[in-house]
């Protein structure tokens, strides 16, 4: 066995020996989070200052307005800072965001996108990065993990009116208990490591030739915490976890991994533990797993024995790869952040194989599942496992039902309005951009690779994921307003319909199992669930896939 092989193989062991290691407290305690019914007094305070009831439970659609409400005002937050960023202190001398690059900017990182469309040290200042984008890091994040709560009470009640619980208290609770104590110990860890944190301009310094170097400081690792933790993306600097401010060694390298993988890895257990039945959890982790390590593998070979003359003397695809790193890490890291939509990058995907970009692609369009982002991943795969019970009612003709909720022509219509929805965005996107002028002046390659930026460009939007190919020139009004639109139809649709589906789960009551009753914790429920996953994808998908990637890798 190769010694890259190896050290592929060790550190994706080491990497699931910690997330195994933080599986059970982690998920536990989020458990316990969201579901007492104690305050703490600065949550207190902060319930007054807003005048909200804490103890209020809230309907289905209450729910949702609430979410719809504060991410509005999140967008023209962070669009006011980004307009009037020359007029801000810390500002560095940039001027205001441009109309429809702010428009953008404020809507990737309020939809948990973290699409960049520009340069980070090359655009925006101190202040709008830790007032602006490192905020919506953490609330955005807390605003997927609310959802996914709310979705998991809906089959944990029974009979009641649709009630599923009270947004502000978990957006608050997700944001004080769980994200924030997380990401300051990651952050100091990460300044130990040599991730810069300051609030310095650019600093002149001299080079190892005798030349001259300006580097920007700032609020690193900080931001760098959360944007991996949070399923983010959004990088201090363009060159995001490549930059050796950022991602300083491999040990960092793996410790961004792990974070970016945390949280959605042990919600099946806080799933499980609310639901009454841990084994469902496991059932669901069981496909994320599955279908993420199916990735790695896949990527990782990819990258190893990519065809070519260069690659084959170089011993592996290393174009566009941080030499720190190596071949393995790039992959590892490349599959973890498409499957979990943090965007994050420590490699170029645009210089990955032709095989290896697709499966990125792929992962992305499975609909950020394996395991997905904070909170979107879990209520995205319970979509799945619906579905994937309807399925199997239809096998044996039998009234499906999953954990105790008949699942019948209302719920269905909510499924299958859920997984048409990113299709729909990334098809018609895509669509258009390659139909029209401005959409076709910013592609960089021609043939089959122009068509995959394209379509990555809007899978990675409608999927909020904000990865990029890096060979689409975004910057443009057409871009920034037609990827700005599909993040927001990617990111609240899906939530309003996982929503609905919540109230309608917990307005019935619950049916005790019967001898007809599918089981939906044993590995035949995993196979399934997972085969669903592929098939939807692979039929909807196929058709763009064979035109890009694989037109690509065949050529």
């Amino acid at each position: 066995m190769s010694t890259d092989v190896l050290a592929a193989v060790g550190q994706v062991l080491l990497l699931v020996a910690m997330l195994a290691a933080a599986h059970a407290p982690l998920g536990a305690y989020m458990a316990r989070v969201h579901s007492t019914s104690r305050h703490w007094r600065a949550e207190k305070l902060w319930y007054r200052a807003v005048r909200v009831d804490p103890d209020a439970e809230q309907h289905w659609r209450t729910y949702l307005l609430s979410v719809l409400g504060f991410s509005l005002a999140s967008v023209l937050a962070l669009y006011s800072l980004g307009r009037l960023q020359a007029h801000l202190p810390w500002n560095l001398g940039f001027t205001g965001l441009d109309p429809a690059g702010a428009w953008n900017t404020a809507v990737s990182f309020t939809t948990n996108t973290n699409w960049q469309w520009y340069s980070g040290e090359a655009a925006a200042g101190h202040l709008l990065q830790m007032a602006g984008f490192a905020v919506q890091n953490f609330v955005s994040a807390a605003v997927g993990l609310s959802v996914a709560i709310a979705l998991v009470r809906g089959f944990a009640r029974s009979g009641t009116d649709a009630r599923i619980g009270n947004f502000w208290t978990d957006l608050t609770r997700s944001v004080t208990r769980i994200l924030l104590p997380i990401s300051c110990v990651a952050a100091l860890v990460l300044v130990g490591a040599g991730v810069v944190q300051n609030l310095d301009p650019h600093t002149a310094v001299t080079t190892l030739g005798g030349g001259t170097q300006h580097l920007l400081g700032g609020p690193v690792a900080s931001q760098e915490a959360i944007k991996e933790l949070g399923t983010n993306g959004g990088g201090f600097f363009n060159a995001n976890s490549a930059h050796p401010l950022e991602n300083p060694t491999p040990w960092t390298n793996l410790l961004e991994i792990f974070l970016l993988l945390l949280i959605p890895t042990a919600l099946p257990r806080t799933f499980g533990i609310l639901v009454g039945d841990r084994r469902q959890g496991w059932a669901v982790l069981g496909v994320m797993v599955t279908l993420l390590v199916g990735a790695v593998a896949l990527v990782t070979w990819a990258e190893l024995a990519a065809p070519g003359t260069a690659p084959q003397l170089a011993g592996a695809a290393t174009e566009g790869k941080e030499t720190r790193f190596g071949i393995a890490a790039s992959a590892l890291f490349g599959a973890a952040t498409t499957g979990t939509s943090t965007g994050a990058v420590n490699a170029m995907h645009d210089s990955f194989t032709a095989p290896g970009g697709g499966v990125l692609l792929f992962e992305m369009l499975l609909g950020e599942v394996a395991p997905g982002g904070v909170g979107a991943g879990l209520y995205g795969m319970l979509v799945l496992a619906i579905l994937a019970v309807f399925v199997a009612g239809l096998m044996v003709g039998r009234t499906p039902e999953y954990l105790g909720k008949k699942i019948g022509r209302g719920e269905m219509t909510l499924v299958a309005l859920y997984v048409l929805v990113t299709p729909a965005v990334v098809l018609v996107g895509t669509a258009v951009a390659v139909s029209t002028g401005a959409g076709q002046a910013g592609i960089q390659e021609s043939g089959p690779h122009g068509l995959s930026e394209v379509l990555y460009a809007f899978a990675s939007a409608g999927n909020n994921n904000g990865s990029a190919f890096a060979g689409l020139a975004t910057g443009t009004p057409f871009y920034n307003t037609l990827l700005g639109l599909a993040m927001l139809v990617g990111r609240f649709v899906p939530i309003a319909l996982v929503l609905a589906l919540a109230g309608r789960l917990a307005s019935q009551r619950t049916v005790p199992a019967s001898a007809g009753t599918l089981p939906t914790h044993q590995p035949l429920f995993v196979g399934l669930v997972t085969a669903v996953a592929l098939v939807v994808v692979g039929l909807t998908f196929v058709p763009v896939l064979s035109l890009g990637p694989v037109a690509e890798s065949l050529s």
